[in-house]
């Protein structure tokens, strides 16, 4: 009779699923929505739950610039419309410079689109997505959860992945997704190398109040130690990021909310507010990291488990929602065709479609953040005659712009 109890307690213990998600974030919350709607039984497995939303919380120091694909993806998750009735702000224009006679502008109205993106805190978003797994039947959540071990094992003769948890649970699934960041525990399972480098500095994000109303351009100056960028926040409120040695971060991260205040006076462009109050401050290192490869039998990875990329354009999580949006189309098709969608040849086909174009867009990031790195007057004169001439309206400014968006 014991042996009987013990038996059934670890059946219980042993779930099986389509597809098993290792984290919730905005990128792996996206996948479980998508694959989910594809009527898949879907586990996402996540450490933190986020945190519910009142008007009155404080700004996060995260937010993320949501280019026009991705806002087209959330909307394609149905999670739009509720995103849109919290707080954010519809941007119109970039600006970029180095010295002001010398400045690139991008406007909305270039490409005929009412907005270029919307400023989103990343809580929000993951939140929003969260809302709609809870209301998803055929998605499960195992939160707070965290891996212990990661085998592969043969049911029905068929190939699949266990994932067993901290808590005794072992998940079976077809297809494991490894969307847990830029230490993914998936990718170095999988045995998936990468290569990259870090850039020896880091990004301070500072929230601040100013007397300005709320702006609709997002702008960034170049200096040899770093770009200096303002990003737009609902109502009277902006982020700025400072990107400078990770001594000078460290040392102006130790200094408290005036001293601060004062140093940024002294170091960003003047056409910042000079009557700001700092809210909130926080800063991170910044590295390049790109996986040899996106997937295996059964395993694919996405997101910043499978690149993270110079944060100088804002494209990160751009590029993790187009990996989503690949990969759900990807997998739909094989689903569709009646053909296996975990198996390695399935998967390449995502794997083809994202490895040139992420390697692409963090090429593209590595040579401007370089090539505005020095102040060597030569390459100080070509830089600043290449984005003026970047100013005049032409096919070549309108397709660049599109290709940022995601619309190209």
């Amino acid at each position: 009779m014991q042996d009987a109890v013990q038996d059934k307690a670890k059946q219980d213990l042993q779930v099986q699923h389509d597809v098993v998600i290792v984290g919730g974030g905005m990128v792996g919350a996206a996948v479980a929505v998508g694959l989910g709607q594809l009527g898949l039984n879907v586990a996402m497995i996540e450490a933190y739950q986020p945190k519910a939303y009142e008007p009155e919380q404080p700004l996060d120091l995260r937010v993320s610039a949501i280019s026009v694909a991705s806002e087209q993806l959330l909307e394609r998750l149905g999670v739009l419309d509720e995103l849109l009735s919290l707080r954010h702000v519809a941007y119109k224009g970039l600006e970029t410079w180095e010295v002001e006679d010398c400045i690139t502008q991008f406007h909305a109205d270039q490409i005929d689109e009412p907005h270029l993106g919307y400023f989103f805190e990343n809580r929000l978003i993951q939140l929003c997505l969260w809302q709609k797994i809870e209301a998803m039947d055929n998605i499960t959540l195992y939160c707070p959860e965290s891996v212990s071990r990661f085998e592969r094992v043969t049911l029905d003769d068929q190939q699949q992945i266990k994932v067993t948890l901290d808590s005794g649970t072992e998940i079976r699934a077809a297809l494991l997704v490894g969307a847990d960041g830029a230490n993914s525990q998936v990718r170095q399972w999988a045995g998936i190398g990468i290569t990259g480098w870090d850039y020896a500095q880091s990004a301070m994000l500072i929230n601040v109040a100013t007397s300005t109303e709320q702006q609709d351009v997002t702008w960034q100056q170049f200096t040899p130690a770093g770009p200096r960028s303002l990003l737009p926040l609902p109502g009277n409120n902006a982020s700025l990021v400072w990107y400078d040695s990770r001594s000078r971060i460290k040392q102006l991260m130790q200094l408290n909310h005036l001293q601060l205040a004062e140093q940024i006076r002294q170091h960003f462009p003047q056409r910042l507010d000079s009557n700001f109050t700092v809210i909130d401050r926080g800063s991170f290192p910044l590295t390049r990291r790109h996986a040899q490869s996106y997937c295996q039998d059964n395993v694919v990875i996405l997101g910043d488990a499978a690149h993270t990329i110079n944060p100088l354009a804002g494209q990160g999580v751009n590029i993790g929602f187009k990996d989503v949006d690949v990969l759900i189309a990807t997998i739909a098709d094989a689903v569709g065709n009646n053909r296996p969608w975990w198996t390695e040849t399935t998967l390449k086909q995502y794997q083809c479609k994202r490895y040139s174009d992420n390697l692409l867009m963090m090429s593209a990031m590595d040579a401007f953040y370089a090539g505005f790195s020095n102040d060597l007057m030569p390459l100080k004169l070509l830089r600043n005659g290449m984005l003026k001439l970047a100013n005049h309206d032409n096919p070549i400014k309108k397709k660049v712009l599109k290709y940022a968006l995601g619309l190209a």
